[in-house]
């Protein structure tokens, strides 16, 4: 039966690279197609985040504190949001890129969603890579 899986991440590691990784292991040993973010809570010495209808992502350097961290992990890769706070309480939001890295610790639980299927596929009307969720038959 597949269980939820609690990663602890390290400073200087790159959080979607770790997210990523943990996926691989979780569909080794869980036969995982399919899973999701449950909680996460740490801190970043810097983020790179992707706003709303903009083409690249913007570095943040700076102590962070990651307030929300959601997405779907899939053999495709992972579709993150994260939302995080500078040392003055400024909060910043939007799409995960690589380049988060841990300042002290992230801690993440991971949620495998047995009976379903997870892909990316192009999707004409957005033009982007999107998430098809398909049962396990």
């Amino acid at each position: 039966m597949p269980q939820t899986h609690v990663l602890r991440l390290s400073p200087g590691q790159d959080l979607r690279a770790a997210l990523n990784t943990a996926f691989v292991q979780l569909r080794a040993e869980q036969n995982t197609t399919a899973a999701c973010i449950i909680s996460a809570v740490g801190s970043l010495s810097h983020a790179v985040l992707r706003y709303a209808a903009e083409p690249g992502g913007t570095v943040l350097a700076e102590p962070l504190e990651l307030i929300t961290l959601s997405g779907t992990l899939s053999p495709d890769g992972a579709h993150l949001h994260a939302s995080v706070a500078t040392a003055r309480g400024e909060m910043r939001g939007g799409h995960v890129m690589a380049g988060c890295i841990v300042r002290t610790t992230a801690e993440i639980v991971l949620a495998p969603l047995p009976g379903w299927v997870f892909t990316r596929e192009h999707d004409a009307q957005t033009g982007f890579m999107e998430l098809v969720a398909r049962p396990v038959l």
